[in-house]
């Protein structure tokens, strides 16, 4: 263990803390098996400290197991790929989202666009060089 007392009163609090987290879950999900555990404990607020730091300890270490299994099961996007792994190449076909009712004003937009380029063309050529 840690020989610094201060590190350890805030491992005994954690703990102690996760313990009672844990208890109050068991309480709301078991009533009765939690009121029969407390009442045999009575007030020997010792012993219902060690237990609650005890199951904080379970429960860390439990939560542990948890987040280092998730670790495993996930890839690393860091890690190096290997060499013998090729590339793959990935192929998608993009299609067009348009809302059909919206098809003639594009087209209408459109026919005035070349409109006026061509009404800028012949304006250009009216007053020639510039």
């Amino acid at each position: 263990m840690n020989s610094d007392p201060l590190t350890e009163t805030l491992q005994k609090g954690f703990r102690l803390t996760l313990g009672a987290t844990a208890s109050l879950i068991e309480a709301i999900q078991d009533p009765q098996g939690s009121s029969r555990k407390f009442s045999e404990l009575g007030t020997d607020v010792d012993r219902l400290t060690e237990e609650l730091e005890a199951k904080g300890a379970v429960t860390e270490q439990e939560a542990r197991q948890f987040v280092d299994g998730m670790l495993t099961q996930m890839p690393n996007p860091f890690s190096q790929s290997s060499p013998s792994a090729s590339p793959r190449t990935v192929y998608t076909v993009a299609t067009p989202i348009t809302d059909p009712s919206i098809q003639p004003e594009l087209e209408d937009l459109t026919r005035q666009l070349a409109e006026i380029r061509r009404e800028i063309e012949v304006l250009k050529q009216q007053n020639g060089p510039g």
